[in-house]
This record gives C-alpha cells, sequence and structure tokens, in this order.
C-alpha cells in the first residue's frame, strides 16, 4: 500500500548503491523486474533516440532500467532531446529580441528549455543520475586508464 503524504520511496537498488545509509530494512518484496534494456520506441525523434542508447547503457551497468522502465525512460530521453533543441536555438539566436516598440524581450525558447530541464531533473532523479545520487556512490573505473568524469561515475560499483 502507497502512503498518501511523505516523501518519495527510493527503489531498493538505489539504495543498495548507497550502501543503505539508513540502515533500514529493505524492501525484499520489492517487485524486481527483469533488468534488462527496454526496447528504444520507434516514436521517439532522432536526438532522443541517441540519449537512449547512450544512458541506456550506463543504467543496465548500474542495474538501475529494467524491463517495465521504458515509458519513464522515453519521457526522460524525448525531455533530453527537446530541452537540447530549445538550448541550440538560444545558443544560435541569444536569447532576447527587440520588440518593434524598442523594448527587449524573452524568447519564448528560454521558457521552453526550462520546463524540459525541470521534467528531465524528475526523470533523472527516478534513475539515480542526478549529481546528489551519484555523490552516494562509490564506483571503480572499468577500464584500464580511463579516468574520465564518466569511466568513474559510470564504472562498476562497489557498496561502502
Amino acid at each position: 500500500m502507497m502512503s498518501a503524504k511523505g516523501r518519495i520511496p527510493k527503489p531498493t537498488a538505489i539504495k543498495e548503491l548507497e550502501g543503505n545509509p539508513g540502515r533500514r530494512p529493505l524492501n525484499k518484496n520489492e517487485p524486481k523486474p527483469k533488468s534488462v534494456i527496454p526496447r528504444c520506441p520507434a516514436w521517439l525523434d532522432d536526438e532522443a533516440k541517441k540519449e537512449w542508447v547512450r544512458m541506456s547503457k550506463r543504467l543496465d551497468s548500474l542495474g538501475l532500467i529494467t524491463e517495465v522502465d521504458g515509458s519513464a525512460f522515453a519521457g526522460y530521453c524525448q525531455a533530453y532531446a527537446r530541452w537540447k533543441q530549445a538550448e541550440e536555438f538560444i545558443t544560435k539566436h541569444g536569447f532576447v529580441i527587440k520588440t518593434p516598440s524598442g523594448y527587449l524581450q524573452q524568447i519564448p525558447h528560454v521558457s521552453i528549455a526550462q520546463s524540459y530541464m525541470k521534467a528531465m531533473q524528475k526523470f533523472c532523479e527516478e534513475f539515480g543520475m542526478t549529481p546528489a545520487s551519484r555523490s552516494r556512490l562509490s564506483a571503480e573505473d572499468q577500464s584500464e586508464g580511463d579516468d574520465s568524469l564518466e569511466g568513474l561515475l559510470f564504472g562498476v560499483i562497489r557498496k561502502r
């Protein structure tokens, strides 16, 4: 039964990766969908599909994506693609325009980018992809000589 109020519980997989810092008993009855990368939806735009390929492999290596996470992950990827498109427009055209009366006005793409950034943030929190989530994980680099940030963040995870 789900509670109507209070903090949204973290998935057990994230608690395990964090080393269960609260030391509370882990939910032994939590549903455990098969840990596989869901099929990328055909309706995603091209940039969203690229993000799907890029991030799904990393989430899979951490055990943070399952067969039932496709819709939520698609939402993240589509929000990413639309945020990127808005940001590219802003980079190319600037973030303000001069109105016919001479006033400077923010272009709509700024608020569009902000909206999609907020949506991405919510999805990232669900998948443990925020800086705060990563700061609680301990990672070892999988490949020899790869000391890149991505290599450290998405390498082999061990509990603290």
